[in-house]
C-alpha cells in the first residue's frame, strides 16, 4: 500500500499547493509526540511502582482557540530546552507522605545509586513533555483544518459568484432580445437602450460587468457576483431557471478589457458579423467549461484534504491511545468543516451542466457532460514521442501484413504448370503455443495501455484506486512505446521462425532457437523495470496467498484478470516444458514425428490429467478464496458469498470438464457407470451431458448478470438500464459493451475446459488464439466500467472515505514522467530504421530468387 503522502502530492493542484493539509509536518509532530510518550513509558516500565506513587501531572494548558491558532512554523520554534526539571517539580510538589510511599516502593538497594527526587523530577519532566507534544499536535491540527476550510469556502463562494454572473449574462441577453423584438414589431427605432440597474435587479436580470480581481485572473474566465440567497429564490437551485431555444442568437459584444455588454440580435447576420457572433458565443461555452473544471478541481481539493485529516487522526489514535478520539469531533458530520464532503461543488457543477444542456445541447445533460469534460494534459499530448510511436506502428503494420500473407493466406504456390497446397503452416508447428503464450502477454500489455489511456482521458483516478506509487507509474504513451517495441521483436522473430521452417533463410542453428529468444525477451520485459513491475508481483503474491492475506482492490482486479488468462497460462506451461525438455534444439520435422509417442511429455498422465486441469482451476480458486476472505474481514454475506457462488459454478464446470463421463462418450468408449443403473448406456451419458450443458448456461448467465448489475452498477430502469453519473460520454458504448460481454462470457466459460478433453464444446486448436484474444479484450472493457463503478461509489468498502478525486494533470514533476524525445534523435532513428528496412527487403528478394532457382 502506497503512503497517502505520495497520493496527496500526485493529486495536488499546483496553484493551490500551499492551501492543502501539511500532512508530512503533522506526521512529524506525531512522531515527536510518540518519542516523548515512549520516553515517559520507559521510565514507568523501569520503575513500575513509581508511576502509581506520584500524582498525575498538572492539567495541560488550554488548547488554542480557533481564532488564535499558531502556524506550524511558530509551533516548531518553541524552545523545549527551557523546560527544566526544577520548574516541573515546582509545579507539581510532592507531599511528605507521597515521598515516603515512593521511597518504600523503590528497591532499597537502588537508594544507594539513584536519588529519589531526581527520579521523580525526571519522570515529571517526561510526562510534561509528552503532554506538551500532544497539545502541540492538537493546535497544529486545528490550525490546518481552519486553513483548509477557509480557503475552500472562499474559493467556492468565488465560483458560485461566477456561475451566477454567467447565468445573469445570458438572461440579460435574452431579455434584450425580447425587448428589441418588441420594439421592432412596433416600428420604433431600436438603439442601445438599457434598462436601469434597479429594474434589472427587480426582474432578476443584470448585465455582466467584468472586474479585474485577482481571483478572476486566476480562473481565466467570466465572473460576476453570486448572491447566496438566490438558492431560496430559485426554489432550491442555483440561480434562475432559463429556457433558451435559439442559442445561435446569443451575441456578446466586448467593450474594452474592463467590461462587456451582452446583446442579442434576432436579425440574420452575414460575413464578419456572423463570425464574431459564433466566436463570442463560443466564449460562453469556454467559460462554462473552465468553471466546471475548476469546480472539479475544488471537489478534488475537498476529497484529498478530508482524507488526509481522516488518515492523520487514525495515526493519532494509534500513536497516542490515551488521547484517542480527542479530535474526532473536528470532522464530525454535524458541525464539521465544510470540506468534509464535496457535495457543495458537485451540486454547483450539476447546475452548470444543466445550464450548458439548456443553452447548447437541447436539454441533454449527458451530452453536456461529454462536452464540458475537457480532456487536456494528463500525459496525452502529442510531441516527438508520438511521432516515434507512429512510425514504429507503421513498421508493425507492414510486418503483420507480411506475416499474414506468408503464414495464413498464401496457401497456393505455383510450381510449373501445377498448383500445390502449402502443407507447412505456423499454426501446425510445436512452437506455435510458445508464440501464443508470448503474444497473450503482449496483447495484455497493449490492453493495459489502452485502459490507462481511457481512464486518464475520462478522469477515472486509477492511480488512486489501485494505490500505486505515483513516482513509478508509466504514462499511456510510455506503455504504448514499450508495446510497439515488443511487437516489432515478436513479429520479426515469428517471421524468421516461419522462413527458417521453409528453409528460405540459411540454417545457422535450429529453428526452435527463435521462439527461445522470444521467451527470454518476454521474460525480461515482464520483470523489468522492477520499480514499475514490483506492485504487480506483490499483488500476485497476495492473490496466491489469498486465504492468508486481506485483499485490496488492486489484488481483486488482478485475480479477476487471472481468470481470463487461463488459456495463456496453459500455453506458458507448454512453453516451460518445451524449453526445459530441450525441444527447441531439435528440428521441426523431428518433433512432428515424436508428438504421437506416448512417452513424450505432451502425452504424459501428469501433464494431461494433473497440470493442465490445475491450471484451469487455480485462478478461479484464488478468486473464490478472496471472496471468502473478504466475507471474513467484513462479516458481510452480501455480496461476498454471492460472488463466491459465481466462482463455485465455474469450478464445477472445470471439474466436470476434466472428470465427467462425457469424455468417454465423445471418445467412443461406452462404459457402464454402475451395476445398479439399468438404463441404456447412451441415456446414462446424456444425463451427464444435459446436466453439464445446463450448468454451462447457468454459470454464463450468472456471470453476465453479475458483471452488469454488481461490477458495473448498470441495469437500473430509471436510468435507461444504465446507471447514475456516467463518466463515459457515449451511452451506446454501454449498451454495446453489455451485449458483447454476454456473448464473450460463453467463450470464457468454454476456456475452463482442459484442451484435448473430447468435450463437444472444446475450442478447436486453430481458434484458440482468437478465443484467447477476445477474452483479454472482454476483460479490458470490463475493467473500464469496473473502475468507473468503484470511482463513483465505494461499493466494496476498500477505502475509509467514499469520495475519489478525479484524475487531472496537476502540473507536478514526478520521476515517472518520461522525458520528451528530441526532434533530432527521432529523425536520426527514422533514417536508420528506414535504411535497415531497405536492406532487409533487398536481402529477402535475393533469398527468394535464389530459392526459386
Amino acid at each position: 500500500m502506497v503512503e497517502f503522502g505520495l497520493k496527496l502530492e500526485d493529486n495536488k493542484t499546483s496553484k493551490w499547493a500551499h492551501h492543502y493539509i501539511a500532512y508530512e509536518q503533522l506526521k512529524n509532530l506525531l512522531k515527536k509526540a510518540k518519542q516523548a510518550r515512549q520516553a515517559k513509558i520507559a521510565i514507568e516500565e523501569k520503575h513500575p511502582n513509581l508511576a502509581h506513587s506520584i500524582p498525575p501531572p498538572p492539567n495541560p494548558p488550554a488548547t488554542f482557540a480557533a481564532a488564535s491558532m499558531p502556524n506550524l512554523t511558530d509551533i516548531e520554534a518553541i524552545n523545549y530546552g527551557s523546560v527544566s526539571s526544577s520548574n516541573i517539580v515546582a509545579s507539581a510538589p510532592l507531599s511528605p507522605s507521597t515521598l515516603s510511599r515512593v521511597t518504600r516502593a523503590i528497591n532499597p538497594m537502588s537508594l544507594f545509586q539513584t536519588d529519589v527526587s531526581t527520579l521523580v523530577a525526571k519522570h515529571a519532566k517526561a510526562a510534561a513533555l509528552a503532554a506538551l507534544r500532544a497539545d502541540e499536535f492538537g493546535a497544529a491540527l486545528k490550525a490546518e483544518i481552519t486553513k483548509v476550510d477557509n480557503f475552500y469556502l472562499k474559493k467556492f463562494n468565488d465560483m458560485a459568484s461566477r456561475v451566477e454572473g454567467t447565468e445573469e449574462e445570458v438572461v440579460a441577453s435574452m431579455a434584450q432580445k425580447r425587448y428589441d423584438s418588441a420594439m421592432t414589431d412596433t416600428g420604433d427605432s431600436v438603439g442601445e437602450k438599457k434598462v436601469s440597474p434597479a429594474r434589472r435587479r427587480k426582474t432578476g436580470i443584470v448585465l455582466l460587468k467584468r472586474s479585474g480581481s485577482e481571483t478572476d485572473k486566476e480562473s481565466s474566465s467570466t465572473s460576476l457576483l453570486y448572491n447566496s440567497d438566490s438558492e431560496d429564490e430559485a426554489g432550491g437551485s442555483y440561480g434562475t431557471n432559463i429556457a433558451v431555444t435559439d442559442t445561435s442568437d446569443i451575441d456578446i459584444e466586448s467593450k474594452g478589457n474592463s467590461n462587456s455588454t451582452v446583446r442579442v440580435s434576432r436579425n440574420s447576420l452575414s460575413g464578419s458579423a456572423k463570425f464574431n457572433k459564433l466566436a463570442e458565443s463560443d466564449s460562453i461555452k469556454r467559460a462554462l467549461i473552465d468553471m466546471s473544471r475548476t469546480l472539479k478541481l475544488l471537489s478534488n481539493f475537498a476529497v484529498m484534504n478530508y482524507t488526509g485529516f481522516v488518515k492523520i487522526l487514525k495515526k493519532h489514535d494509534k500513536t497516542l491511545p490515551e488521547h484517542k478520539s480527542d479530535y474526532k469531533h473536528l470532522l464530525s458530520v454535524n458541525g464539521g468543516p465544510s470540506f468534509k464532503t464535496p457535495k457543495l461543488c458537485d451540486d454547483l457543477n450539476d447546475h452548470l451542466e444543466k445550464l450548458f444542456a439548456t443553452w447548447f445541447t437541447d436539454n441533454s445533460v449527458h451530452q453536456a457532460r461529454a462536452q464540458m469534460f475537457r480532456k487536456v494534459g494528463d500525459g496525452l499530448e502529442m510531441d516527438w514521442t508520438s511521432i516515434r510511436l507512429g512510425y514504429r506502428l507503421g513498421m508493425c503494420a507492414v510486418l503483420a501484413i507480411w506475416l499474414c500473407w506468408d503464414c495464413m493466406w498464401q496457401t497456393l504456390v505455383p510450381n510449373g504448370n501445377t498448383i500445390n497446397r502449402f502443407a507447412y503452416t505456423i499454426g501446425s508447428t510445436t512452437a506455435f503455443p510458445v508464440f501464443r503464450a508470448c503474444g497473450g502477454l503482449l496483447l495484455l500489455n497493449w490492453c493495459w495501455g489502452v485502459s490507462t489511456f481511457v481512464w486518464s482521458r475520462f478522469r477515472i483516478n486509477y492511480i488512486y484506486l489501485f494505490e500505486f506509487d505515483p513516482r513509478f507509474v508509466s504514462t499511456p504513451l510510455a506503455i504504448f512505446g514499450d508495446c510497439v517495441d515488443h511487437t516489432l521483436v515478436f513479429l520479426t522473430i515469428m517471421l524468421l521462425y516461419y522462413k527458417s521452417g521453409l528453409k528460405q533463410i540459411p540454417h545457422f542453428f535450429p529453428s526452435g532457437v527463435y521462439p527461445f529468444v522470444l521467451v527470454m525477451y518476454t521474460l525480461n520485459k515482464l520483470l523489468f523495470p522492477w520499480k514499475t513491475r514490483k506492485p504487480l508481483f506483490l499483488a500476485i503474491q497476495n492473490v496466491v496467498l489469498s486465504p492468508l492475506h486481506s485483499s485490496t482492490f488492486f489484488t481483486q482486479y488482478v485475480a479477476d484478470v487471472f481468470t481470463s488468462l487461463i488459456k495463456v497460462f496453459q500455453d506458458w506451461c507448454w512453453t516451460i516444458c518445451y524449453v526445459l525438455s530441450g525441444d527447441f534444439l531439435n528440428h521441426e520435422a523431428v518433433l512432428a514425428k515424436q508428438l504421437t509417442e506416448k512417452t513424450r511429455w505432451q502425452n504424459s498422465f501428469t501433464y494431461v490429467n494433473v497440470i493442465i486441469p490445475l491450471i484451469c482451476l487455480l485462478p478461479i480458486w484464488f478468486r473464490f478464496m478472496q471472496c471468502l476472505r473478504r466475507f471474513y474481514d467484513t462479516r458481510k454475506r452480501w455480496p461476498n458469498l454471492a460472488n463466491a457462488l459465481k466462482y463455485t459454478l465455474s469450478q464445477t464446470i472445470t471439474l466436470f470438464g476434466a472428470f465427467h463421463p462425457l469424455y468417454l462418450y465423445n471418445k467412443g468408449e461406452r462404459e457402464s457407470i454402475g451395476d445398479d443403473f439399468n438404463a441404456p448406456v447412451g441415456w446414462k451419458v446424456d444425463v451427464y451431458q444435459y446436466f453439464w450443458i445446463g450448468l454451462f448456461i447457468v454459470s454464463s448467465l450468472y456471470s453476465f448478470l453479475w458483471d452488469i448489475f454488481m461490477d458495473w452498477g448498470l441495469g437500473r430502469r430509471e436510468y435507461g438500464y444504465l446507471g447514475p453519473r456516467l463518466m463515459f460520454p457515449n451511452k451506446n458504448a454501454y449498451y454495446f459493451s453489455m451485449v458483447a460481454d454476454g456473448v464473450l462470457r460463453c467463450l470464457w466459460v468454454s476456456s475452463l475446459l482442459p484442451p484435448n478433453s473430447g468435450s463437444a464444446f472444446i475450442v478447436p486448436n486453430y481458434l484458440t488464439a482468437m478465443v484467447l484474444s477476445l477474452e483479454i479484450v472482454r476483460r479490458t472493457v470490463w475493467g473500464f466500467f469496473r473502475l468507473e463503478k468503484e470511482h463513483r461509489a465505494n461499493t466494496e468498502g476498500y477505502r475509509r472515505v467514499d469520495f475519489v478525486p478525479l484524475h487531472f494533470n496537476t502540473g507536478h514533476k514526478h520521476d515517472y514522467k518520461e522525458k520528451h524525445e528530441k526532434g533530432g534523435t527521432v529523425l536520426t532513428e527514422i533514417i536508420f530504421v528506414s535504411l535497415f528496412v531497405v536492406i532487409i527487403s533487398i536481402s529477402s528478394i535475393i533469398a527468394a530468387r535464389t530459392s526459386n532457382d
